[in-house]
């Protein structure tokens, strides 16, 4: 997902995975001297074994605040028809909560917080103001499945780092966020087109849109920056952690790697060759999203899988949405083509002085059910952290099973970066990449810019710096 402020969508929802995890905007109200000791009774207790193995009272119940954004709270409420088959009498009491923080704060501070919290959406509370009133995870990992199966070794790899603060693991990341180049397989099948792997590739592509009167791609004012997470994931893809980690660490010329530089300009040549739906900065996002998803003026769409649902009202019918991995620079990137960004969001947490915190990671259990985590996908078309838990027909969603097909042809190859959102970059942003995809400002420009925004953030003191290796 790519951050645009003021948007309460299902990017705004995923963007709980990533966003301000490392600001600790709340600190202080949250570690206030009126909170109470952070070890708090524990709740009832239960006896601990195999089938539970939190040790949950019998009969209790467990109280969730859930983040009421673009996937509901009713996948959390599914979860009451699968807690009875291990704890007798575990039920799960769902609260819809909008503004997190400004709700659920005086409850941290007063020592009372709910059992479970779904800690997302665009008043997330900062993960370290309160990560010492948090319960670690781990032995939720460690736990088995409803089907016998260790929960680590049925998870995709890499789906604890988003919930993992100063080497604490405390919030699990539900959703899988697949990010990749989305295109209609019946236009290209009709025009015996095929998704470009190399930006020459892309490049060729775009004459022949143009041949057909159409364009290679759109984009809308509010979302101009999912051009940038393009440019990044192919630079990361072309150059390697190198490039990665100079990116997330604001090094001084960071933007200028010649991996990242080289994408820039293939992207000004197609701004040049008018491969771009003019006038996209301009048009509300989603208006220019409808250009390429219903008029199919446009070939291809950069977003995250959320795209899929986001359009469903303004999608061309037998469209067949499907995705691919982002285009490489060359044909011998230091990663693999199939390699790409995928996340884990939206972040449960489990407050340590909730009355039932036993109860509240056994609903997490519940969630990692084979059966809970294929009603999530069928219901939101969206893959959990989960494997194999979506049937090859992806419940009649193309962009569903193009999700899965990318999450398992990378494998490992799986890379992800934090520092947009993380520091709060991408409003700064919006505006050099509306006017370079204008035609406003050319490649040395942008660089110039982004470079500044990078800059800025690091020369001042005052903001807390996440060092990532």
């Amino acid at each position: 997902m790519t951050i645009r402020a003021g948007s309460l969508d299902r990017r705004t929802l995923l963007r709980g995975a990533i966003a301000t995890a490392a600001m600790g905007s709340f600190a202080v109200a949250c570690s206030s001297p009126s909170s109470k000791d952070s070890d708090g009774d524990g709740g009832p207790k239960g006896e601990k074994s195999a089938t539970n193995p939190f040790g949950v009272a019998a009969n209790s119940t467990v109280e969730a605040a859930i983040f009421d954004g673009g996937y509901g709270t009713d996948y959390v409420d599914y979860t009451n028809q699968v807690l009875g088959s291990q704890v007798k009498g575990l039920k799960v009491q769902v609260e819809p909560v909008v503004d997190i923080a400004p709700q659920l704060q005086p409850r941290f501070v007063g020592g009372n917080p709910p059992d479970l919290i779904d800690n997302s959406g665009e008043d997330q509370i900062g993960f370290l103001g309160i990560l010492d009133q948090l319960e670690e995870l781990d032995d939720l990992f460690e736990a088995n499945t409803y089907e016998g199966k260790k929960i680590a070794d049925i998870v995709y790899p890499g789906v604890k780092a988003p919930g993992t603060f100063k080497d604490k693991f405390v919030a699990l990341n539900y959703v899988m966020t697949v990010y990749g180049v989305w295109y209609s397989k019946t236009l290209f099948e009709q025009n015996g087109w095929t998704p470009p792997k190399t930006w020459d590739e892309a490049l060729d592509l775009g004459q022949k849109a143009k041949k057909k009167g159409k364009y290679l791609f759109v984009h809308g004012k509010e979302a101009a920056t999912y051009y940038r997470t393009l440019l990044i994931d192919s630079a990361i893809k072309e150059g390697g952690d190198e490039v990665r980690l100079a990116l997330e660490n604001l090094e001084k010329g960071c933007w200028s790697h010649p991996a990242v530089q080289g994408v820039i300009k293939v992207m000004e040549t197609m701004v040049k060759q008018k491969m771009f739906v003019p006038g996209g900065s301009g048009t509300q996002f989603q208006k220019a999203q409808a250009i390429w998803s219903n008029d199919q003026k446009a070939l291809l769409y950069p977003s995250g899988g959320w795209i899929e649902n986001e359009m469903k009202k303004a999608t061309k019918a037998d469209f067949q949405m499907t995705g691919f991995p982002s285009m490489t620079l060359t044909d011998k990137p230091a990663l693999p083509w199939e390699s790409l960004r995928a996340a884990a969001g939206e972040p449960f947490i489990v407050p340590r002085q909730g009355k039932n915190p036993a109860g509240a990671k056994e609903v997490l259990r519940a969630m990692l059910s084979e059966k809970a985590a294929a009603n999530f996908s069928k219901t939101k078309l969206a893959p959990t952290i989960v494997k194999g838990t979506v049937p090859a027909d992806g419940y009649g969603s193309t962009a569903l099973v193009s999700q899965t097909t990318m999450l398992e042809a990378a494998g490992t190859n799986i890379f992800n970066y934090m520092f947009v959102e993380t520091y709060g970059m991408n409003t700064d942003q919006l505006v050099p990449w509306n006017s370079f995809l204008a035609g406003d400002l050319d490649a040395k420009g942008l660089t110039s810019a982004l470079q500044k925004i990078s800059d800025k953030v690091r020369e001042d003191d005052s903001v807390d710096k996440v060092k990532v290796s």
